[in-house]
């Protein structure tokens, strides 16, 4: 039997090395938090009959949440725990009688006898915290571990299910989405069949508006991180509506005082379009900026893309979301960014309330997968698409159809790795539907 030691800053990547250098067959008996990162002790040859189930188990998982709870429960009542006085005390304890020196005292009538309450016993907090990091190290390991046999098992019983798991995740579609579009095609057995209509219930789940945006009219605000495109958008969106309606109905407004050159950009639009651009520094007000500018069909606005942490963000989404404004914002997404930056914005700029979204770059992206998981679980409508840098040209209203057949066309050459998949699998038991 080899038992050999791994290092790693998480579990997964320990599970990695894991895996790499024993192989699949390996056994994991040990685990513990070092300092930096994690332990595991992995043996190869070694029993696995006594050591874990062959297929899997989230009972595992809900008993380490009961445990977990538990020690919690525990250590609270521990810490208000109150310790009355020596009679109280040895009461507490059954066999131990009162003596004849220290005989019970009935306490007078006229003054009720009041509780000594003595402080609450110290609680040690690195204990407390030791023992969190060891549950949360072991919840982690079980759901690398099982995440690994869930995926192991729908190979073996379910091949075709697990064909169309390796394609939707070529597409980078999430975890939770490609579940959700499998379990409306579990019932068709025709692989061919199964994925065109996969296909099909995704293009219903996006979401686009029935009148193109800008015809509704009113004021439309660009909003969303620095490089996604916003200033390119309204541009886009400024020229087109200048050759289709004439400019003398359109207005810009910029509230990106931050970025170099930015004041000046709109300033240079305006002039190439002979549309009137109205500057909107810090601290102004927004509603009195638009005042002149009601008559208007339609109002663009710019705003700076500023990071998550910048107070004057707050102010810029407060001013946008206030009841006086009226703003439909549209959070411009680009399809190159990664998943946790498209995740990050839209959870940063969701306060203004959002219309829906806008996606550029589809001419440089490698995947739509991901963007469109995100505006199908946030209920996101995809108002614009952009892929090129033309003017006003490479605007476009999107087609369902045509998103996911670009989403297709977009894929990933090589297969997921196992892996990858695996991990997957095992973000997928965080969810409370078990996958299989």
């Amino acid at each position: 039997m080899q038992v050999k030691r791994f290092f790693a800053a998480d579990m997964r990547q320990a599970m990695k090395l894991v895996r790499d250098e024993l192989g699949a067959e390996a056994a994991i008996i040990g685990n513990r938090r070092i300092a930096g990162g994690v332990e595991l002790t992995a043996a190869l040859d070694y029993k696995l009959s006594a050591l874990a189930p062959r297929v899997p188990n989230v009972e595992l998982e809900d008993e380490l949440r009961k445990t977990q709870s538990r020690i919690v429960t525990a250590q609270a009542e521990l810490s208000s725990r109150v310790d009355g006085d020596e009679t109280a005390n040895r009461q507490l304890f059954a066999g131990l009688p009162l003596t004849a020196s220290e005989p019970l005292i009935e306490p007078h009538v006229d003054e009720p006898a009041r509780p000594q309450v003595a402080p609450a016993p110290a609680v040690d907090q690195r204990l407390f915290d030791s023992m969190r990091s060891e549950l949360s190290g072991l919840r982690e390991l079980l759901e690398v571990q099982l995440g690994s046999l869930a995926w192991t098992q729908l190979q073996g019983s379910k091949p075709q299910q697990a064909s169309l798991w390796r394609r939707l995740q070529r597409i980078g579609l999430s975890g939770p989405l490609s579940r959700e579009l499998l379990d409306l095609t579990a019932e068709i057995e025709e692989p061919r069949h199964a994925w065109r209509m996969l296909l099909a219930h995704l293009a219903r789940m996006i979401n686009v508006p029935e009148v193109d945006p800008i015809e509704e009219g009113g004021v439309i605000a660009m909003v969303g991180p620095a490089g996604m495109g916003k200033t390119t958008t309204l541009a886009k969106l400024a020229a087109r509506y200048v050759l289709k309606y004439g400019a003398q109905n359109l207005a810009l407004v910029s509230m990106d005082s931050f970025r170099i050159g930015a004041q000046e950009q709109l300033k240079t639009l305006g002039r190439i379009l002979n549309v009137s651009v109205t500057h909107v520094d810090p601290g102004q007000s927004l509603g009195q900026a638009l005042e002149p500018l009601l008559r208007k069909r339609v109002v663009l606005i710019d705003t700076a893309g500023l990071q998550a942490s910048d107070p004057a963000l707050r102010m810029q989404l407060e001013t946008l979301a206030g009841r006086g404004i009226q703003a439909k914002n549209y959070l411009v997404l680009a399809t190159t960014s990664q998943k946790q930056v498209l995740t990050a914005a839209y959870h940063s700029y969701k306060r203004c309330g959002l219309a829906g979204c806008i996606l550029t770059k589809l001419d440089e992206t490698a995947s739509l997968g991901e963007v469109l998981s995100l505006a199908i679980s946030h209920e996101l409508p995809v108002a614009y698409l952009t892929d090129g840098p033309r003017i006003p040209d490479d605007l476009h209203l999107p087609r369902r159809h045509q998103l996911v057949s670009r989403a297709v066309s977009v894929q990933m050459q090589d297969e997921p790795s196992e892996e990858a998949m695996a991990d997957m699998f095992a973000d997928l038991y965080h969810g409370p539907k078990r996958v299989g």
